[in-house]
């Protein structure tokens, strides 16, 4: 007989390991034709995990340049590696902060000094922290607010002065949040990526003239490496945040942004948001620290 406990075994049990390994990218199927980038430059921040490393694995197998950035090389070489040793071709790195206005402009200045052109600029870097917001600090707000709305404004303005000044064309998807019935736990970002989702609705007007769309993509609970740092239970429980009751992936992900990005499906498309959520907006809730008592509602 098996002396070992069920509390045991939750422990003796190896943790889930969430998202795509490279190869899973590599092989995926995929809804678009292989070149559909061709001849393209991409950049991506926050590009070296998760939702960027996917995007790059996508536009590297659609033909595209692909340039990912982010904070640490580490993890942008091991997205470089891996898509040269799967797919083939050099991908581009570049180690900085989109906090710093200065290096964005560096970074994109060498892009187009190295490609001659920048046709897509994916925001998908940023990142928080779950608390209540009564207990934020000055700095931690300040943390998030700068990365997600700060950052993501430097890349854009930086991008477009450069097509501006070129008399290039430019395109433009961001990364931001399902925001319309609020983010408890999470109000830093949720400020955040609501700004950026209406500076994206404002300048996709204004920017218009320059020939330069700007979309957004909202995730819902996606299963990419980052439910690793979760206890299973508590990653597990982010399916019931959506009526389907399941986990969207980095592809989901990916393939929006490409079908807003590209020539022909997304050519007449600038200024919408699009959600990707699984109908999380219609339904559901999330509580990233735990769901306070007062909220737990056991019948309806």
């Amino acid at each position: 007989m098996d002396s070992t406990t069920k509390a045991q075994r939750a422990v003796l049990e190896p943790p889930k390991e969430w998202g795509f390994t490279d190869d899973e990218l590599a092989a995926h199927p995929i809804a678009y034709r292989p070149d559909l980038f061709k001849g393209q430059v991409v950049l991506i921040s926050g590009g070296g995990s998760g939702l960027g490393r996917g995007m790059a694995y996508l536009f590297a197998r659609l033909g595209a340049q692909v340039v990912v950035c982010g904070r640490r090389i580490e993890k942008l070489q091991s997205t470089a590696d891996g898509i040269k040793q799967r797919i083939g071709g050099e991908v581009g790195t570049h180690a900085m902060t989109i906090r710093d206005a200065a290096a964005v402009d560096t970074m994109m200045a060498e892009i187009f000094d190295t490609y001659g052109r920048l046709d897509l600029v994916v925001n998908n870097g940023g990142g928080q922290f779950p608390q209540a917001a009564i207990d934020y600090t000055v700095k931690g707000w300040n943390a998030v607010i700068d990365t997600n709305l700060n950052g993501t404004w430097y890349m854009m303005q930086s991008a477009a002065r450069q097509w501006q000044a070129r008399g290039q064309a430019g395109n433009i998807v961001n990364i931001v949040a399902v925001v319309a019935r609020g983010m408890p736990q999470v109000a830093h970002t949720c400020a955040a990526r609501a700004g950026v989702i209406y500076l994206s609705k404002s300048l996709s007007t204004e920017w218009a003239p320059l020939k330069i769309r700007v979309n957004c993509v909202a995730p819902g609970s996606i299963a990419t490496e980052g439910l690793n740092v979760y206890p299973r239970a508590a990653a597990e429980a982010f399916r019931q945040s959506n009526p389907m009751l399941t986990l969207g992936d980095a592809y989901d992900i990916a393939n929006a942004v490409a079908y807003l990005a590209s020539p022909e499906t997304g050519k007449f498309i600038t200024g919408e948001l699009l959600c990707v959520d699984g109908g999380r907006q219609q339904w559901g809730e999330d509580w990233p620290a735990g769901i306070p008592d007062y909220f737990k509602v056991h019948s309806r």
